[in-house]
């Protein structure tokens, strides 16, 4: 899979994609992360990118010509199959079946958004898929591409050594993992649950099962009550 990232800040995905999981998953050939300035795409000879919103108000928006360039560069050099998402707080809600969706698809070209947003143009012309990680206010989408990037990665096969982690995971059952203990069995007057020393798998599985079920009604109840509906 080839994940393009169009951004103004380019330099903020060097870390992450350079680190852990996504750079495993590049250094294996499973999937390439490629990050473009949207500067570049700009005709305006000082590459600026925004403007003021018409109507008058505070701040500027992000201008049509240079977005519509950077995605049909994009889709004549080998992303026309590639989904088009636009991060921002109007879209869908992020979760982990969409993030399913998204690991299934040829490519992805995620584009982040600054200042006050995107004129409207971009949304009726291009038809992203809008995507939203949450009800509160960031400067930009950079920090929910990031987001996206992980999450979608790690699903791709291949990416994980253990397989089986994926199915156990928080969310990908409808509610959360339950309690996580390793060495030593005793800290500071804190002890391992017995039955996860017992060696009897058939009641390690019950209490875990259990504990998620617990954990998920008392922290996250709306989980519970979309898994019953």
């Amino acid at each position: 899979m080839i994940i393009d990232v169009v951004t103004l800040f380019p330099s903020m995905f060097e870390g992450v994609i350079g680190q852990s999981i996504l750079k495993n998953a590049q250094d294996k050939n499973l999937v390439e992360i490629l990050v473009h300035d949207l500067r570049t795409f700009s005709a305006d000879k000082h590459k600026k990118v925004d403007a003021p919103p018409y109507g008058g108000g505070p701040g500027m928006v992000l201008t049509t010509e240079p977005v519509f360039n950077a995605v049909r560069y994009l889709r004549e050099n080998g992303r026309a199959d590639s989904k088009l998402i636009l991060l921002t707080p109007a879209g869908k809600p992020f979760k982990q079946v969409v993030a399913q969706e998204l690991s299934q698809e040829a490519g992805l070209i995620l584009l982040c958004g600054h200042y006050e947003g995107f004129d409207e143009r971009i949304i009726e012309g291009l038809q992203p898929l809008e995507i939203s990680v949450g009800d509160f206010v960031l400067t930009g989408g950079e920090i929910p591409a990031m987001a996206v990037l992980d999450s979608v990665t790690r699903l791709i096969p291949g990416v994980l050594g253990a397989e089986a982690s994926l199915q156990q995971e928080s969310f990908s059952g409808a509610q959360l993992e339950y309690p996580h203990y390793t060495r030593p069995a005793s800290f500071e007057g804190m002890e391992v649950p017995p039955v996860l020393l017992s060696g009897d798998h058939r009641k390690i599985e019950e209490w875990r099962s259990g504990e998620a079920k617990a954990r998920t009604g008392n922290r996250r109840p709306d989980l519970l009550r979309k898994q019953e509906l």
